[in-house]
């Protein structure tokens, strides 16, 4: 019952479809870690019991050796109390005779009944031969199959590896990438902008500001020019200059074009 209990674990896990049970595992890693070690143990206890089936086997094939050897001695045996009879007989020596002879029956006898006990443990030998057969095809199979889970999760913990090694490199180029609007550089650059932006609109102030201070000085340099030039008349000096009428008009909206005719 032992034995058959092993060979039908063997014969199911040999079957596994490894692939087909990595599907419907939410974990792959740990079931495989889980198959590998249940694996391990059933390959062991399956050693165990291949080697005590074959160690069984040995013992009937013992057996069976050595009743194929008795009836082989007892037929040698046989033969020779019936010569040793023919002996007697031929030298008229009845009594002699007759005892060879019926010692040549009871070897015979026994030859027989060491024939028939070797016959008799052929089927246990032949089907204990079969079990041995399979269960060592099975594991075989078990072994080639462990090192299949041994090889897959080794594949996919190195795989699992790989993709967390990929994803920080992702994450860290991710944070560092200039045209994200939300990584840390994309928020200095805002600011720096914003700073440059303020800095082109102060200037652009400051422009406007010189621009007016000019235009004052310009128009004081004028009034000037023109209050010189009326002294200059009132002194009897040089006549004023042509065009200039323009900028007196310009130093004095109060005068009126005909206050020219009163003079």
């Amino acid at each position: 019952m032992v034995k058959q209990s092993i060979f039908g674990r063997i014969a199911q896990l040999a079957k596994a479809n490894i692939n087909s049970l990595l599907d419907n595992a939410e974990d792959p890693q740990k079931m495989l870690d889980q198959m590998v070690r249940d694996y391990t143990n059933n390959i062991a206890e399956a050693e165990s019991a291949v080697a005590q089936t074959i160690g069984n086997l040995r013992m009937l094939e013992d057996d069976y050796n050595e009743d194929i050897k008795n009836a082989r001695d007892w037929g040698n045996k046989a033969l020779a109390a019936s010569r040793k009879a023919d002996e007697f007989r031929a030298s008229g020596d009845a009594v002699d005779a007759e005892k060879f002879d019926n010692l040549a029956k009871v070897a015979l006898q026994r030859q027989i009944a060491a024939e028939n006990e070797a016959k008799g443990a052929e089927p246990a030998i032949m089907s204990q031969r079969e079990v041995v057969d399979k269960l060592k095809t099975g594991l075989e199979q078990m072994k080639g199959k462990l090192n299949q889970l041994t090889s897959k999760r080794n594949e996919l913990v190195a795989r699992s590896k790989t993709a967390a090694a990929q994803s920080q490199v992702h994450d860290a180029i991710k944070s560092i990438d200039i045209m994200d609007p939300t990584s840390e550089v994309g928020r200095f650059e805002e600011k720096i902008r914003r700073e440059e932006a303020k800095v082109r609109g102060q200037q652009e102030l400051a422009a406007s500001s010189l621009d007016a201070q000019f235009n004052q000085l310009e128009d004081l340099g004028e009034q000037v020019e023109i209050e010189a030039r009326l002294a200059a008349l009132k002194s009897g000096g040089a006549k004023p200059a042509l065009g200039s009428g323009n900028n007196s008009a310009a130093a004095s909206s109060t005068v009126e074009e005909a206050d020219f005719d009163k003079l």
